[in-house]
């Protein structure tokens, strides 16, 4: 490692606890999940065995309230756990992610009855799925037409959702849909807990086929009269748009962390590469383009990676407010490793473009990064009207 992110990574100053979870994290990687992600990418099989073994190490446990069986470790170590996934796979590594994507307005927001049911079995190693993307409505989640309508003590819902990751797979849906009997599109936004194995009418339309992430599943969901208890609504009716901006800017530095650990493979692939590959008798990394490009990518990722611990330290002091930083972090990650990913492609000239080097995976994984959690133009008109002066 470079001495630039060696004194990084030294300023994080994890605690005992935290290094031997990392160090820990980092064999699992080296030894079991990065050898077999090439495997996983081709086939597109869901990677049980890497999630299994996750699950051995007790990773859910630190994004979790230690009152539901979490271990209580700073949120840039869960963080630092979703690069070290990233960079060995990141289809696997997204899977996990999307366990605290999914479980972040519970933890949040939900009754302490609810998280009592659902929180010590994602502790055990349940899967969860956050639901909220429709064929009509992309970034536009007021569009939703997924319809909730109470009955009694149970709610009946109809819909569907696309785009859904582990949708197939999860134990637990995170879903938002509109209450019946509300008008306001924006107003009547809600949001339950669903048990997937525990309701009819949970269908499974398709899983996708993917450019990259291929190993972790895409799935379109249709919902016919699924019956889920009154008690699984979290907050009250209409409540769903505040909660689902408040889970965004939660899980956004998540995304960012898992871009940058795409951002990390795909530089540190370059490098090596760089330094074996001769021509004309020198090694590649001696020539002077081929230096711009590594000090460019070298100089953003440490950027990168600063902006997003100077985020965790915000959020982990309970600072209110920082949607806009979150929203930076995504964009700023997600850019940067879709750009190293290309520029390592350029490095390896042809071999970069064939299967027998990793940044050809790389390369398609890095993409979606752009666009998930809010496209990158999204993120930008974000930031940018948020200077527009209001008279």
């Amino acid at each position: 490692m470079n001495p630039i992110f060696e004194r990084i990574e030294r300023r994080r100053g994890w605690t005992a606890e935290e290094t031997l979870l990392l160090d820990q994290v980092r064999r699992l990687c080296a030894e079991q999940i990065a050898p077999c992600a090439a495997h996983h990418d081709r086939s597109g099989e869901f990677p049980w065995d890497n999630i299994r073994r996750i699950n051995e190490l007790g990773l859910n446990r630190i994004f979790l309230p230690e009152a539901h069986g979490g271990v209580g470790l700073r949120f840039r170590a869960y963080l630092e756990v979703v690069k070290i996934l990233a960079e060995a796979c990141a289809a696997t590594a997204i899977i996990y992610a999307t366990n605290y994507h999914a479980l972040g307005p519970l933890m949040d927001f939900g009754s302490e009855a609810l998280k009592a049911r659902v929180l010590p079995r994602i502790a055990e190693g349940a899967l969860g799925a956050l639901a909220i993307t429709e064929a009509v409505g992309g970034s536009d989640a007021t569009a939703m037409t997924t319809r909730f309508r109470p009955e009694g003590d149970e709610i009946v819902v109809d819909g569907g959702k696309v785009f859904i990751t582990s949708g197939d797979v999860a134990d637990f849906l995170l879903l938002f849909g509109k209450w019946e009997g509300i008008a306001d599109p924006k107003g009547s936004i809600s949001l339950l807990v669903m048990e997937r194995q525990a309701v009819q009418g949970y269908k499974v339309l398709r899983l996708e086929e993917k450019l990259g992430h291929r190993a972790s599943s895409t799935a379109a969901l249709a919902f016919e009269g699924c019956r889920v208890p009154r008690a699984n609504l979290i907050g009250a009716p209409g409540d769903g748009l505040k909660l689902l901006f408040a889970a965004l800017n939660r899980s956004r530095p998540s995304v960012a962390a898992h871009a940058l650990g795409i951002a990390r493979a795909a530089f540190r692939d370059m490098v090596a590469y760089a330094n074996d590959r001769r021509s004309s008798g020198r090694r590649i990394v001696d020539f002077q383009a081929n230096q711009f490009t590594i000090a460019d990518a070298a100089t953003d990722l440490a950027m990168a990676e600063a902006w997003l611990d100077y985020l965790c330290g915000v959020m982990e002091d309970g600072e209110e407010g920082y949607g806009l930083e979150s929203s930076m972090a995504k964009m700023r990650a997600s850019d940067l490793a879709m750009r190293i990913a290309t520029d390592a492609i350029q490095m390896h000239g042809g071999y970069g473009y064939i299967q027998d080097y990793r940044v050809e995976r790389i390369f398609r994984d890095a993409k979606i990064t752009q666009i998930w959690e809010g496209t990158n133009q999204v993120h930008r008109q974000l930031i940018g009207r948020s200077f527009a002066r209001r008279d």
